[in-house]
């Protein structure tokens, strides 16, 4: 038996499981650790060779099928918190340090960087669709990507860009995006504000300086203020309420949660690989791992992923270790030649 597609995949949901650092700490619990040898390695192990070069040169293309599966499955099982709101989708970026030999990662001098462009559905919470890219690379073409017909993409000031803003209602790809407060306003209609309202702004405006960057479409500009802090919100979501247009782009923040727990729970960004092809098969195991706890949360426990959920399958993995090693030894004979030379369980034994 090789190192098939099935071990490659639970080697890598294994690997973020449990939070390992490094791929010789993986190959490591792979060859000693009882339970991944009978329940994650192949039967005769794995070699140092064998998983880097399956890292670095396969599994890819369907290890991306996989993670697009599961996502249409968390999709479809998740309830939207928000339906009113429409299909909202954050679109943010992450760096990855790399290492110097990482030449496709150019970021600048004496730094090596990688970038994640990361699509994130914000009424369910799981991610949509992911990118690759050298860390220096601009983040707002990846919108166009990310984004499809319909969706409400959700920006920070970073993604402002008034061509855009034209080209992304063409396509039909709605965006509520912040911009500057001292972005210049031709404002064509004044919308009503509710009393005690927190909105201070809804007008219809275009945007920029005419014969310079000015917008040729007309867009809302929702204003608010929360803490003393004023944001202001550029959107082509004239169905919603100015309210809703202000929680709509609070809900952002939850990529930028979502980064944070990924990279702190399951050590997503310890790299395995250094190659393109490596590193985001490395990313996509994060990604699918992430999805099938997203599935198993909600379908246990009717709720969202969290830590205590992942300590508590870390838990479980222990646990089913011991009934392992109980289930073996019970099966042994006494003194037998199995059990003098210390082999590990059955391939045949499951979690």
């Amino acid at each position: 038996m090789t190192f098939t597609f099935e071990h490659h995949l639970k080697a890598l949901v294994y690997l973020h499981l449990q939070e390992y650092e490094s791929g010789r700490e993986l190959l490591q619990v792979l060859a000693q650790d009882e339970f991944a040898r009978a329940v994650i390695a192949p039967p005769e192990g794995v070699s140092r060779t064998t998983f880097f070069e399956a890292m670095n040169t396969r599994a890819l293309v369907q290890l991306s099928e996989m993670y697009h599966l599961l996502q249409a499955k968390a999709k479809n099982l998740l309830p939207a918190l928000h339906p009113h709101l429409g299909n909202l989708v954050a679109i943010d970026g992450s760096l990855i340090d790399a290492v110097a030999s990482m030449q496709f990662a150019d970021y600048r001098d004496g730094a090596q960087k990688a970038k994640v462009h990361l699509g994130f559905d914000l009424n369910r919470g799981i991610p949509e669709e992911i990118h690759l890219s050298a860390g220096k690379a601009d983040e707002r073409p990846f919108v166009t990507k990310i984004l499809s017909p319909g969706q409400t993409g959700v920006m920070d000031r970073y993604y402002q860009c008034h061509k855009n803003f034209d080209e992304w209602q063409n396509a039909e790809k709605h965006f509520i995006c912040r911009i500057r407060k001292a972005t210049r306003k031709t404002i064509l209609e004044e919308r009503p504000i509710p009393a005690g309202s927190h909105v201070f702004l809804d007008v219809v405006a275009l945007l920029g300086t005419k014969g310079q960057n000015q917008t040729e479409k007309p867009v809302r500009v929702v204003g608010y203020r929360v803490d003393r802090v004023e944001y202001y919100v550029a959107t082509d979501r004239f169905d919603l309420a100015a309210e809703d247009v202000a929680l709509a782009y609070k809900l952002r923040w939850d990529v930028e949660i979502f980064f944070g727990w990924w990279k702190q729970h399951l050590n997503v960004y310890h790299l395995v690989a250094r190659s393109p092809h490596g590193l985001m098969a490395q990313i996509l195991g994060g990604l699918i791992t992430y999805l099938l706890l997203a599935i198993y949360c909600h379908e246990e426990h009717q709720e969202r992923v969290s830590i205590n959920r992942v300590r508590e399958l870390r838990i479980k993995i222990r646990n089913e270790l011991a009934e392992l090693l109980v289930e073996l030894n019970m099966n042994q004979e006494p003194f037998s030649t199995n059990t003098m030379a210390g082999n590990g369980p059955p391939a045949h034994a499951s979690p």
